[in-house]
């Protein structure tokens, strides 16, 4: 059910979360009155704010007379910031060691910068292996019967296995297929039709195509791998916990163990054109109901590839948040962008 509310208690709201957010103590009337420039009588806020708890947007703890933002609060404030125009993203340097550094060594930078900007847990999908394409290929005889195949995608992931054949394999026919899959697949995006296309050229003789089907597990292995999930910031996040929130941060590390389930959470409903928020129980998965993400995701023209996201509790500066994963998204476009033009 849509909860309205007028222009002054819509601006009480947001003083409120801003204030406990900045003090994490129970926000009273005379404190709103005096930091806010309301214009209105410490009274008429009270009664302001005893109708918001009244809709469930404030809470009142036992001890103390003033309020704190329950989780449909923070939604509803949360809300407003997601549809605020949005301005140009701030610049957000990622600090990489080389003009050329890896795709992997950037999600990571990434973590760390927002880690330490934030003091929140950073997390950064990585582009499914099925984005990038293949940068290098070798295919070598190790032994008279074994064959290793090594495939380096532009995400700097390597896929290297080794096949045993029941008898010697002509080293010619090794060469062979290496020269021709850097010819045919380099530059292709892996799992892509063009690399199927390779091993099934209709014009190829038995030999090399039976030689060709043998080893093209390296290559669906490497489209079939798992995205990974880069981490950064716990140590910071636990330095800001807050003993009332000791539950939520204990089931939150936890959740890390399991990263499976927070790719899943990332992948959920990522609208590419703006950023996202999931506060308390819509983040469904056990753990995390006690906690706060934002995002915003990244990738090339209109294609996303991966999320930048914060984990935090449901008491963190959203505004400063959504502001930081703007930022470091477009600066991961802009170098995702770079790094597969690359290789095309």
């Amino acid at each position: 059910m849509q909860i309205l509310l007028s222009d002054r208690q819509r601006d009480i709201l947001r003083l409120v979360v801003e204030e406990y957010v900045a003090t994490g103590q129970p926000v009273g009337s005379r404190t709103l009155v005096e930091r806010s420039g309301l214009g209105v009588s410490p009274s008429t806020v009270r009664s302001e704010l005893a109708e918001l708890e009244r809709l469930g947007l404030l809470t009142h703890p036992h001890t103390s007379a003033g309020r704190v933002p329950a989780e449909s609060g923070y939604r509803i404030y949360v809300d407003e910031l997601l549809q605020r125009p949005e301005s140009r993203p701030d610049e957000f340097p990622l600090g990489l060691p080389a003009a050329r550094a890896e795709v992997e060594e950037a999600l990571q930078a990434t973590t760390e910068m927002l880690s330490q900007v934030t003091r929140l847990l950073a997390l950064v999908s990585a582009p499914p292996l099925e984005a990038a394409t293949v940068r290098h290929i070798e295919v070598l005889l190790l032994q008279p019967d074994v064959v290793l195949v090594v495939v380096i995608a532009s995400t700097g992931s390597v896929t290297d296995l080794r096949f045993a054949f029941p008898e010697a394999v002509d080293p010619g026919l090794v060469t062979w297929a290496a020269e021709y899959l850097v010819e045919r697949v380099r530059g292709a995006r892996i799992g892509s039709r063009a690399v199927k296309l390779a091993f099934d050229e209709p014009s190829l003789r038995p030999r090399e195509r039976s030689f060709l089907h043998a080893i093209r597990g390296a290559f669906e292995q490497a489209a079939d791998e798992n995205r990974q999930l880069f981490v950064g910031g716990t140590a910071g996040l636990l330095d800001e916990m807050r003993a009332e929130e000791i539950g939520a941060y204990r089931s939150l590390m936890e959740a890390l163990e399991k990263r499976a389930a927070l790719l899943d959470v990332l992948a959920q409903r990522m609208d590419p054109r703006r950023p996202f928020a999931r506060v308390g129980e819509e983040l469904v998965q056990p753990g995390l109901q006690q906690l706060a993400l934002v995002g915003s995701t990244y990738g090339i023209a209109h294609r996303t590839l991966g999320s930048v996201s914060l984990l935090g509790p449901l008491r963190m500066d959203y505004e400063k948040a959504l502001r930081s994963v703007r930022a470091a998204a477009a600066e991961l476009s802009r170098f995702v962008e770079d790094a597969y033009a690359e290789d095309s």
